[in-house]
């Protein structure tokens, strides 16, 4: 069985991209901001995420027996790689202008944490709390998601194969508990510990998850087919996502009790959607469909471009500056994605082996500028003379 194409998901990474850069951009309309709770664009990426990663690992299963790890993890390679580094060496030489020491000690870090997949934990520990005003003033911040949904690449596709093999039976009840501990865990700790409940997967994982059990269930049982369920739920599924994206905001616990809202409405959208609801039309759009396939350059080039934007005081907070910001973002954006990121998930055109070359002189340009830059204590002298500055 192999899975057919389904733009309406790309339409709804198209809501939850847009709704985090009209978050970070602080963006008002009639002088009301429309997008306080933009942050759960990420929880939509997560669904989605957990949703297409569970159906590719259960059709290989369900249709040949075996899964292959390796071809997944190099799908996963060439689908996050390529952009994240060259967004990475693109940001060096404006952080060596723009950044103060400590604050190119930061960066560095930051970025060699993201190396690694651990850049969540790494803003954890440095105490910071997301959406403060000290959080934009750090380019790579938003990364934070891209280690939570990697370290879930690597754990997750390893425990679905032993389930599969040896509890197939008890995969949905295996999963709801994973999904229900997981909820518990992090409504619990929205209140108790904040910041750790934000950044960890542990609290992280439900949201995942739940696009996990999702397609354990279409798989087993098929789409929806009674028309009028189909457009009620899909209708119902997208108000969900919009009146948290209005309504949400950053002093509620989060993610929490309160976040199963946009959670089941992104559920219902994939699972009650089909070709003939007027949400799936929408969804399935050309200005949708191009936004979400666009939708991870535009992740990786926002929060930088914003941030280095405010720190160089190149742009202000008026609305024309912004305007100039989100251009540069678009154009950029489309660019990465039609020179590099496309090219470079083509199995036909590019070989892994010269992926991974490229990746490989990548890393070793990343790795050593940023593993330099803290051993020489964010090169002071860029800024200040031996006269006037001492570490």
């Amino acid at each position: 069985m192999k899975l057919t194409y389904r733009p309406e998901i790309d339409g709804l990474r198209a809501i939850a991209v847009l709704a985090v850069i009209f978050y970070h951009a602080q963006i008002t309309f009639f002088g009301h901001n429309f997008f306080n709770g933009g942050f759960i664009g990420v929880d939509i990426f997560f669904v989605i995420s957990g949703y297409l990663i569970t159906s590719l690992i259960l059709n290989e299963l369900e249709t040949t027996g075996k899964f292959s790890f390796i071809y997944f993890y190099e799908r996963r390679a060439r689908r996050l790689l390529p952009v994240l580094f060259l967004v990475m060496l693109a940001s060096l030489p404006v952080a060596w202008m723009y950044l103060l020491p400590d604050a190119f000690i930061d960066f560095s870090k930051s970025v060699l944490s993201s190396l690694v997949f651990s850049s969540n934990i790494y803003f954890l520990y440095d105490g910071l709390q997301y959406a403060t005003e000290s959080a934009l003033l750090k380019p790579f911040l938003h990364t934070w998601s891209l280690s939570v949904e990697e370290q879930f690449y690597i754990t997750f596709p390893f425990l679905l194969f032993l389930i599969f093999k040896f509890f197939k039976k008890y995969i949905i009840f295996i999963l709801a508990t994973g999904i229900l501990l997981s909820l518990l865990f992090a409504d619990f700790n929205s209140r108790a510990h904040p910041s750790l409940n934000f950044y960890v997967l542990p609290t992280r994982a439900w949201e995942l998850l739940a696009g996990a059990i999702l397609a354990n269930l279409e798989l087993k049982y098929g789409r929806i087919s009674n028309k009028i369920f189909r457009q009620f739920f899909s209708i119902l599924g997208i108000f969900l996502i919009l009146y948290s994206i209005v309504t949400f905001h950053d002093g509620m616990p989060h993610p929490s009790l309160h976040t199963l809202s946009p959670i089941i409405g992104v559920m219902f959208v994939i699972w009650f959607s089909n070709k003939d609801e007027i949400i799936t039309k929408i969804l399935s759009s050309k200005l949708f469909v191009g936004t979400g396939l666009i939708s991870y350059s535009l992740y990786l080039w926002h929060y930088p471009i914003f941030t280095f934007g405010k720190i160089s005081g190149l742009v202000t907070d008026s609305i024309l500056n912004k305007g100039f910001l989100l251009i540069l973002l678009v154009g950029l954006s489309i660019l990465t994605y039609f020179i590099i990121e496309k090219p470079l998930r083509n199995r036909a055109k590019m070989k892994f082996k010269s992926v991974i070359n490229i990746l490989i002189l990548f890393l070793i340009v990343i790795f050593s500028f940023n593993y330099y830059a803290i051993n020489q204590k964010g090169f002071p002298k860029r800024i200040f003379s031996n006269e006037n500055y001492t570490l």
